[in-house]
């Protein structure tokens, strides 16, 4: 692999795709996106793989290069909360008051559709998912896309379906590279800032419901909307979004949420938990925001090593770490 510099920005050349995040790149992601070809991003909370949501071809690429199931419903990103009504309908007051307090950032609205959100899309449902990321490649690549003509970017977390999500542009071509074409582009904007994936909130009900944790936690959604959230309700019709399955967010390595690691094993705890002798420390997060940061990329770093299994202490249920535990669990359940 080789590297070098232009300018500020790092270049890394990893066989014939091109992975950077200059800004003359970014518009050049922007017009491969509106050709219909693929490019992986940066968000705040994990990488992602974009097509243009209104090419059904394109999506459908998106799909076959991660191995997902066609009826599991993606995520599309949009530029700004002005931009919602292009694709989604009957939004209730809740919706917005969520939207202005935590848009741009890491939450995502699942809402009734529009007609432009296609099956495709939404998985045959009639519901569209929808996020505006923090990130600022996000963002300025979402903007470049729109003035080409963009609706809005498709894009599920850049991995392989129920594996490990990437939060670095490296791990992005590891997982993906041997799938992607000369013509598809990684977007390197270093290593994402949260490192779990978006809060998922239904909102086609009276009162909203978290499908899935992550960095827009149950105090924070209690507090703007100043409402008490029932956790314990269940989605409405059999609602689909990415991430409920209970197996997910895996790596090769098998994960033992209890249980005594033996020499050679992986493990992962807070810092002021000592390292078993002869064990092999992955990470040791200060907090739970380090935590979540540091997840994904020490579950990557076992299957490098090649260690059979990761021993995990979890960490508690205050603020991210509700969305660490719900992963950790799922990661265990392989």
């Amino acid at each position: 692999m080789e590297k070098h510099k232009v300018n500020k920005y790092e270049i890394i050349n990893v066989m014939s795709l091109k992975t950077t995040n200059s800004p003359k790149s970014i518009k050049s992601a922007a017009v491969a996106l509106r050709n219909g070809y693929l490019v992986a991003f940066p968000t705040e909370t994990v990488y992602g793989l974009g097509s243009d949501a209104t090419n059904g071809s394109a999506v459908a690429r998106v799909y076959a290069v991660k191995g997902r199931p066609s009826e599991h419903p993606v995520i599309v990103h949009i530029s700004s909360l002005s931009r919602v009504e292009l694709w989604a309908t009957e939004i209730p007051n809740y919706a917005l008051k969520l939207a202005k307090s935590f848009w741009p950032g890491p939450m995502t609205l699942v809402l009734r559709r529009q007609s432009l959100a296609k099956n495709f899309i939404t998985g045959g449902q009639n519901n569209v998912a929808l996020r505006v990321p923090s990130h600022p490649i996000a963002i300025e690549l979402l903007l470049e896309f729109e003035k080409l003509g963009g609706l809005g970017v498709a894009a599920p977390s850049a991995n392989r379906f129920g594996k490990v999500s990437p939060t670095t542009a490296l791990a992005v071509e590891i997982e993906l590279g041997k799938y992607l074409s000369d013509s598809d582009q990684i977007l390197d904007g270093g290593p994402s800032q949260i490192g779990v994936e978006s809060t998922i909130i239904d909102c086609t009900q009276v009162t909203p419901l978290i499908l899935r944790p992550g960095g827009i936690t149950v105090e924070m959604i209690e507090k703007v909307l100043d409402i008490k959230l029932d956790n314990g309700s269940t989605p409405s019709k059999g609602i689909k979004v990415p991430g409920m399955l209970a197996s997910h967010y895996s790596p090769i390595a098998k994960v033992f949420l209890s249980g005594t690691p033996s020499p050679g094993d992986g493990y992962i705890a807070m810092a002021g938990i000592p390292t078993p002798e002869g064990i092999i420390r992955l990470a040791s997060p200060k907090d739970n925001d380090d935590y979540a940061h540091l997840l994904y990329e020490s579950l990557r770093s076992a299957d490098r090593q090649g260690l059979k299994k990761v021993f995990v202490v979890q960490p508690d249920n205050q603020g991210v770490g509700t969305a660490i535990n719900d992963r950790l669990i799922k990661a265990a359940n392989n």
